[in-house]
C-alpha cells in the first residue's frame, strides 16, 4: 500500500477508477482528506490511497523519461540524464539501485517503484522527473 508521505505532485502512479486501472501524474494533494488528485490523459479526478497502486520501475518508462542507457561490458546498465547516473545489476534488473548526482552518491539495496525513483531525483536535482523534465 502506498504511503500518502511519499507522493508528491508529479509522481506517476496507477488509479483505480471502478476497475479501470490507468497511469497517471499526480497534479493535486490534499492532506487532510489524504486524497490524490491524478491526471489520467483522459481525465483528472481526486482518488482514494485504496484506489492507488505503483508502477514498476521498467526500461521503457525510463526512455519516456528520457533517459539515456548503455550496457557496460560487465553487463551493469548504466542510465543517465544530464549529470543525474544510476547503475542497475542488469538489463530489465531493478532489484538494487547504484544512483548519483554531483557529488551525492546513494545506495538502494532493494527495489524502489517509479515515484520513489521520482522522488530520489527530485531531492537530489531540485528538478522534477518527468516526460517534460530536461536533462540536469
Amino acid at each position: 500500500m502506498l504511503k500518502f508521505n511519499e507522493i508528491k505532485v508529479g509522481d506517476f502512479l496507477v488509479a483505480d477508477n471502478d476497475g479501470d486501472p490507468m497511469a497517471g501524474e499526480v497534479t493535486q494533494l490534499n492532506g487532510n482528506e489524504k486524497q490524490v488528485c491524478v491526471d489520467t490523459g483522459a481525465q483528472e479526478f481526486w482518488y482514494e490511497l485504496n484506489q492507488l497502486s505503483a508502477l514498476s520501475i521498467t526500461d521503457d518508462q525510463l526512455m519516456e523519461l528520457k533517459f539515456h542507457k548503455e550496457v557496460t561490458a560487465d553487463g551493469k546498465v548504466k542510465y543517465s540524464k544530464g549529470a543525474f547516473r544510476m547503475f542497475t545489476p542488469g538489463v530489465d534488473d531493478f532489484s538494487k539501485l547504484e544512483i548519483w548526482y554531483r557529488d551525492e552518491h546513494r545506495h538502494i539495496y532493494e527495489p524502489i517503484q517509479l515515484h520513489q525513483l521520482q522522488n530520489h531525483f527530485y531531492e537530489m536535482t531540485k528538478v522534477h522527473l518527468n516526460r517534460d523534465s530536461f536533462d540536469v
